[in-house]
């Protein structure tokens, strides 16, 4: 695996978690609305008639906030490589 392939791959990953929080303000803003779906964070998919729980929510944004880190901090190692072998190849 070469490095622009662990950076797609971490880009990815973040924005996996994005959509996943999107997902979960997207249940805790509509926790009230009559009728409304819960959006499961995991596979972004509606699940009818299943209540939003506000602790399930919270437990699921600090997971996805953990899992942005982990990416990002896999994409700055990736981009101080890249740059690494960069400055190597000028010289």
């Amino acid at each position: 695996m070469n490095v622009s392939s662990v950076m797609n791959t971490a880009l990815s990953g973040m924005r996996t978690q994005t959509s996943k929080v999107s997902a979960i303000a997207s249940n805790v803003a509509n926790i009230s609305t009559p009728g409304d779906s819960r959006v499961d964070p995991d596979t972004l998919t509606a699940n009818e008639g299943q209540s939003v729980d506000p602790l399930m929510e919270l437990t699921s944004l600090i997971q996805a906030e953990q899992s942005f880190k982990a990416n990002a901090v896999v994409f700055e190692a990736g981009a101080d490589m890249w740059e690494l072998l960069m400055s190597i190849k000028r010289d």
